[in-house]
């Protein structure tokens, strides 16, 4: 459908970073719903460059899919992110490096320099990009965001420097740093970078439906779009877009019993890459969202964090899966 550098990506529908989510057992989950790409969560130069086993355990299983898969870094030292995207490429024969200029949380921002508080300084951009691209032989793509604040939108600008220096494409959230993930997308803005740019633009924030995706591509223009929140408890979501952008046709919504099957297989993914208690602690945060409107589902909500082990979530998922397998 649109190439990142060489890299052909079969559909416009990709999974953003999304911290604590976005780790091999989730986007094996998104694989499977349809997804043309997807980004890890964001990970540390620095802690990379120090080998630190915590970070680099963050990445564990990413190059098992099947799909383009590329690792997202913040920081703000050229030659730090240079070398700190060599030995991700290197470690993990992965698709590209994605660099994170959008990150809105102040330890990355505001104290660190990094993440969104890069697009205060387009010169160190430029610095930025251009010496992950010489560091590597993958495609470098960029995630920013509208601009700082609502005085300081300059995404057009900062899209234009990334370019120049070697970016593939590039994400825009459509949103500024100090709005966060609150207030409304602005679509204007993504499309006048689309406008701006001969490489790929990709979408972002508040695609939660069909109508937002459609709304989104023929507004801007853009080349595709990247889902994060929105398909939080509900990856049905993505393969909705992707079978209605590829062939115009709407999918079955996911039943009770078909939400708590995906928690198990869910869990089952995680096992394969973290530790069990680490697995069930995450776990934990998805089997609410899975289940949010579900019938007693606050019921089972408040069981499942008074449980540790994989053994005993799976045996109160199995319980709740007999209650709606008996309705049927």
């Amino acid at each position: 459908m649109f190439k990142i550098g060489n890299i052909e990506i079969k559909n416009q529908v990709g999974l953003a970073p999304m911290a604590g989510i976005s780790n091999a057992s989730y986007m094996k989950i998104c694989e499977e719903m349809g997804v043309g790409w997807a980004v890890t969560e964001l990970i540390s130069s620095e802690a990379v460059v120090r080998n630190n086993k915590k970070t680099l355990d963050m990445l564990k299983g990413i190059n098992t899919l099947n799909i383009p898969v590329g690792v997202q870094i913040f920081g703000s030292n050229p030659a730090t992110m240079a070398k700190a995207s060599k030995i991700l490429v290197d470690l993990y024969q992965i698709a590209f490096i994605d660099i994170n200029m959008g990150c809105p949380v102040p330890k990355v921002a505001v104290r660190g320099q990094a993440g969104a508080g890069l697009l205060k300084d387009p010169d160190r951009i430029k610095e930025i990009v251009e010496a992950v691209v010489s560091s590597v032989k993958v495609p470098v793509t960029v995630k920013i965001r509208s601009g700082w604040d609502s005085k300081s939108i300059n995404a057009v600008e900062v899209a234009e420097v990334c370019e120049r220096a070697g970016a593939s494409a590039i994400t825009l959230h459509a949103r500024t740093r100090s709005q966060g993930y609150s207030g409304p997308v602005d679509l204007a803005i993504i499309k006048e970078v689309k406008e701006a740019v001969t490489i790929p633009v990709i979408g972002n924030g508040d695609v939660n439906s069909i109508q937002s995706a459609l709304e989104m591509l023929s507004f801007t223009r853009c080349d595709a779009v990247m889902i994060g929140r929105g398909a939080l408890g509900n990856p049905w979501l993505l393969k909705e877009i992707v079978t209605y952008l590829d062939r115009g046709e709407k999918i079955v919504r996911p039943t009770a019993a078909d939400k708590i099957m995906m928690c198990l297989r869910h869990l089952d993914y995680l096992l394969e890459i973290k530790p069990e208690k680490a697995a069930v602690l995450e776990m934990r945060s998805h089997i609410c969202w899975y289940l949010k409107g579900l019938s007693n589902a606050q019921k089972i909500k408040n069981m499942i964090f008074q449980v540790n082990t994989a053994e005993n979530l799976k045996k109160i998922l199995n319980n709740y899966l007999k209650e709606f397998q008996n309705t049927v």
